[in-house]
């Protein structure tokens, strides 16, 4: 596995090391009972799981990486890679699906790892959170929805200064663009999109990643279900 950390140019330690094949094969095994991913061998889940969330350091570099928080995380993809290699982060995973998010704390207790909070909790909710909203550094999404509904998602809980990021697939610019509208309306501006490609894997992946130029207004996130049903700047 070290010639894929290579990739990125990462170090990683014999206990990060150890702490990925745990993650792994817990993953395998709970798969068996609870369909968590679709993506259950070892390969797979090292590069489509494991390095497709570490990806994201490319556009974290040199930047706040204090307070993230990972929406949407599914079985922990990217947050929970991310903080293996990055201990220092205080990390929140949102999670509305019991069975996802009960993975989720028993991967941050088995492994020990300090200043992670699993929240079983629609993000909509998470965002008009006081405690929550405009709270962090960095707020992530991997493959949650079409971007003009994720930055409805994210943007509330990014502090001014701080930036969100989104996972996406060949469609990233065109959502992008799509998506324009609704990011200046919640506060945010486009910064860049980092093209990533993964060993084994044709499609080539995006990272687009949003500043946060200004204060959300309050109406935003609007209620549960909403933003999906109504996606902005037409909701």
């Amino acid at each position: 596995m070290d010639s894929t950390w290579n990739l990125l140019g990462i170090r990683i330690t014999e206990a990060q090391q150890s702490a990925f094949k745990i993650y792994e094969n817990e993953l395998i095994e709970w798969n068996t009972r609870y369909n968590l991913t679709a993506i259950d061998e070892p390969q797979k889940i090292r590069i489509k799981h494991f390095l497709d969330s570490l990806t994201c350091m490319l556009a974290m570099r040199d930047t706040p990486t204090d307070r993230v928080i990972d929406v949407g995380t599914g079985a922990g993809f990217p947050g929970i890679p991310l903080k293996i290699i990055c201990p220092w982060i205080k990390l929140t995973l949102v999670e509305s699906v019991g069975k996802k998010a009960t993975f989720c704390q028993h991967i941050v207790d088995t492994l020990k790892l300090k200043d992670v909070e699993v929240r079983k909790e629609r993000v909509e909710s998470v965002g008009c959170h006081p405690a929550q909203r405009q709270k962090y550094d960095w707020a992530f999404a991997r493959a949650v929805a079409s971007l003009p509904v994720l930055v409805e998602y994210l943007l509330p809980l990014v502090r001014v200064g701080g930036s969100s990021l989104a996972m996406k697939g060949e469609s990233g610019p065109e959502e992008a663009h799509a998506a324009e509208k609704a990011i200046q309306l919640l506060g945010g501006q486009l910064s860049k999109l980092v093209q990533v490609t993964l060993p084994g894997v044709e499609e080539d992946r995006y990272l687009v990643v949003i500043s946060k130029t200004a204060a959300t207004p309050d109406r935003y996130p609007r209620r549960v279900g909403i933003p999906s049903k109504k996606p902005l700047p037409n909701g």
